[in-house]
């Protein structure tokens, strides 16, 4: 059997605990996989159990995190700007157009790492918050440091807005977002990044409740001309790598001897990173250095791989951008690093990758959005309009359709 499916069966099993016994089969999950002992009514953290987090984590840790926050905020409150309830006609008596509403209720899931990420927390809840949506979960696995959610991102899911904090990680907490449990409602959609378990328990539930994307391994490409800092792009393609050991980080550039010195600075800064160890797996498995005749081939490239994230440092970025179609989102020139995004510049880090980005775009405020059309025709619009609708429904054999059409012309059947 391979691991592909081991995980899949092993989800399964998962999914089906968390629905047949609920919160103790969610307890009894939370205790096998993440080995801290809970009773049902802690799930839930209480307001006593927030505000004691905050006590937990600095000053200087809180300010950052609001300051991040204020910055998703306002790049998803300028994208809510650019959704906009449509009214048309071009037939008189036929009045057309759609409502913009978001979703009632969303579940944000937090991973957990080797450390606390709260930027997860932001990037999931914040836009979900903008689009206004009315109940916003978040969930995130318990500590073993702590017997709970780690301080930093329970403070980062408070201020991000998440009207509910549950201590529950893994397939079971994805289960538990779709089907619901004694004490955990269900939400209508699931959102954030998580591990292959993670991933795998949302292509399972996916269908019962929305997801917003199957996400895998973190990705970068750079393309860089001769022009470009070595020193700076080795540091950036460090970055990417030390995310995970499935990471994949890609150099494409117009110059042999950037290559090289980027391969002599990539290693020498290796040596000082904390990370080394993970970074030279990545490296060593997905790492690509690509050299091209020109940018026209670096963008065709690029457009084929289509990377979750997208750094161009040449010394024409703005042209090149232009021929550039596909990415989960882009870094432009030599001041702005994936690290950025990642955090702080206000764009969102939940991104398509294995070439999803060909077909789909990242998390954003949209995503929490229906667009829901309507119509309203007059007696006057409907005459208009019977005649053509009674012979398409006859053509498809829907005679039922065409009487409907008929009666508003003649005002019975």
């Amino acid at each position: 059997m391979t691991k592909k499916v081991e995980i899949k069966n092993s989800v399964a099993e998962i999914i089906e605990k968390v629905k047949t016994k609920k919160d103790n089969g969610l307890v009894e999950l939370i205790e096998k996989y993440d080995g801290i002992k809970l009773k049902p009514e802690n799930l839930r953290l209480s307001k006593e159990d927030i505000t004691k987090a905050y006590e937990e984590v600095d000053d200087e840790t809180i300010n950052k995190i609001k300051f991040a926050a204020s910055q998703i905020s306002f790049f998803s409150k300028n994208q809510l700007e650019c959704l906009k309830p449509l009214h048309c006609q071009n037939i008189e008596g036929v009045e057309l157009g759609h409502k913009i509403i978001p979703i009632e209720s969303c579940g944000c899931y937090v991973p957990a790492g080797r450390y606390p990420l709260p930027s997860s927390a932001l990037m999931s809840i914040i836009p979900a918050r903008t689009a206004g949506v009315k109940r916003i979960a978040a969930c995130a696995p318990p500590s073993k440091t702590h017997g709970t959610i780690h301080p930093i991102v329970v403070v980062a899911m408070d201020i991000a807005g998440a009207d509910e904090i549950f201590m529950m990680g893994g397939a079971q907490a994805i289960a538990t977002y779709a089907y619901g449990t004694s004490s955990i409602p269900p939400v209508d959609m699931i959102v954030g990044p998580g591990n292959t378990f993670v991933t795998e328990a949302k292509r399972q539930v996916s269908g019962d409740v929305g997801i917003d994307m199957l996400a895998g391994p973190s990705e970068v490409l750079i393309i860089a001309d001769e022009l470009a800092d070595p020193n700076l792009v080795a540091i950036d393609l460090l970055a990417k790598c030390e995310h995970d050991p499935d990471s994949v980080a890609i150099l494409v550039t117009t110059s042999q001897e950037l290559i090289d010195n980027v391969k002599n600075e990539f290693a020498k800064e290796l040596e000082s990173l904390e990370t080394k160890e993970v970074i030279k797996e990545s490296w060593e498995k997905y790492g690509v250095v690509k050299l091209v005749d020109d940018l026209d081939e670096a963008a065709e490239y690029s457009n084929k791989i289509a990377p979750e994230h997208l750094q161009v440092i040449t010394e024409n970025d703005d042209e090149l951008i232009e021929k550039l179609t596909n990415y989960g989102s882009l870094f432009i020139g030599p001041n702005s690093p994936v690290a950025f995004g990642d955090y702080v510049s206000g764009t969102n880090h939940i991104l398509p990758t294995g070439t999803g980005a060909r077909f789909t775009n990242g998390l954003w405020v949209g995503k929490f959005l229906k667009v829901l059309s309507y119509q309203k025709i007059t007696e006057r619009g409907a005459k208009k309009l019977a005649n053509a609708c009674m012979h398409l429904a006859e053509m498809e054999g829907l005679y039922a359709h065409k009487k409907s059409a008929e009666y508003r012309i003649n005002n019975k059947t």
